[in-house]
């Protein structure tokens, strides 16, 4: 792109003051412009093949399908689009989809001016960026598809603190089934106990597509 004109923006976010924060920030920065404002995903998608921005900025979070999504469709539509991803989730699956759909960055919501400004101009200019400390944790992922679709159903439900009888009650399944995917899930997260389970859940995000 042209070094000497602003990078123009969309942005998308369900979340108004957010969008109204965003709006402000970039209208103040010289080196910026915006566009357009999406409060969905299609909404987003439909901005971005109207106006194609240099970069997007799209929340994980939204209704009318989960930012992934609408990563994906922008990405087929246009191969070159660049995105970052501006959330609260930290998750290292959270990472992981959003950049495995194409995303060219990723940015928690409480990141500083300077941060976003940097990681606009670093994607604007082809080049990847992550926020402080989210490279560590998508190198120590654990792949998810080392737990199954019913395995990571199990952990959704071991998460609500639900005993083996209740999970088998609600999954029409036998308690010594219950008990198989258990151990295994607890084999896989390497950890010792259910509540260990539910903590690494959690933390990596890995119950948010469930």
């Amino acid at each position: 792109m042209d070094d000497r004109r602003p990078i123009s923006l969309v942005i998308a976010d369900d979340h108004p003051l957010i969008l109204a924060g965003l709006a402000a920030m970039i209208r103040d920065e010289p080196a910026l412009t915006l566009l357009g404002q999406a409060v969905d995903g299609p909404a987003a998608v439909d901005m971005v093949l109207r106006l194609r921005p240099d970069v997007l900025l799209i929340d994980l979070n939204m209704p009318g399908g989960n930012g992934v999504d609408a990563i994906r469709r922008i990405r087929a539509a246009l191969p070159d689009a660049r995105i970052v991803i501006l959330t609260t989730w930290e998750g290292d699956e959270d990472v992981h989809r959003g950049l495995l759909a194409g995303a060219s960055a990723y940015l928690l919501k409480q990141s500083s001016l300077e941060q976003v400004v940097d990681c606009v101009r670093q994607v604007a200019a082809n080049r990847r960026y992550l926020a402080p400390g989210l490279a560590e944790k998508l190198a120590a992922r654990v792949p998810a598809n080392r737990l199954s679709r019913r395995e990571l159903e199990i952990l959704a439900h071991l998460s609500a603190g639900m005993s083996n009888k209740m999970i088998a009650r609600t999954e029409n399944i036998g308690v010594g089934t219950v008990k198989y995917h258990v151990n295994n899930i607890l084999s896989k997260l390497d950890v010792s106990c259910r509540t260990e389970a539910a903590c690494v859940a959690a933390r990596r995000g890995l119950l948010h597509h469930v």
